[in-house]
């Protein structure tokens, strides 16, 4: 995946662009409120190193919250920087919305308690085997949502795809039960079966 700090970062951007429930209204942009000029030109002509890359990011990642009151010269370059993050960007949207999913749902205890009852019976649901220690806490979905973050970060884009269908599927087979524990918990399963569909056909062509 090219530019693969930056690749992450743009396509959140882009999400955030068509998404304002995304957005933090409430609080206040950064004083220093602007992309580095040179280092957007060097990154969209290809010439930034990895040093100027990772300031780069940490300067759009500042900045995403406050996505609805950018000036247009920052919008400008921000479109730039998505345009130029390449072809893999709706798959790594794909997975940046079932990493939220696995995170919001990580501390909730009826789907901790339908995990850790599952794996009562099958300690390692399939795919996951190299991925969960043996003990469920309220941290082990957002524990896979690093892993998967963390595979796309090494260009390990297939393995990734793979550890989120793994956990998709899984927790499709435990929704029922935490669901039965706890009605508020909704539709779990229903979230899991669209974000499996997503995530498989913005992966076909890997």
């Amino acid at each position: 995946m090219r530019n693969r700090i930056l690749s992450k970062i743009g396509t959140q951007l882009l999400r955030l662009r068509h998404d304002s429930s995304q957005s933090s209204q409430d609080g206040a942009a950064p004083a220093d409120y602007q992309l580095d000029r040179r280092q957007v030109a060097e990154f969209v002509a290809g010439t930034l190193d990895a040093e100027g890359e990772a300031a780069l990011a940490h300067q759009v990642a500042r900045l995403l919250p406050f996505h609805w009151t950018w000036p247009n010269r920052v919008a400008e370059e921000m479109s730039q920087i998505i345009d130029h993050v390449g072809d893999q960007r709706e798959l790594v949207a794909r997975l940046y919305v079932f990493m939220g999913l696995l995170d919001r749902y990580s501390a909730v205890p009826a789907v901790v308690t339908a995990m850790r009852e599952y794996r009562e019976r099958t300690p390692y649901p399939p795919g996951l085997e190299a991925y969960l220690v043996p003990a469920t806490h309220d941290d082990t979905l957002a524990s896979i949502a690093f892993k998967v973050e963390k595979l796309l970060g090494e260009e390990r884009t297939r393995e990734a795809v793979e550890l989120a269908l793994a956990t998709a599927a899984w927790l499709q087979q435990v929704a029922p039960r935490a669901r039965e524990l706890t009605p508020e918990v909704g539709d779990l399963s229903e979230l899991m079966g669209q974000a499996r569909q997503d995530v498989q056909a913005a992966a076909a062509d890997i």
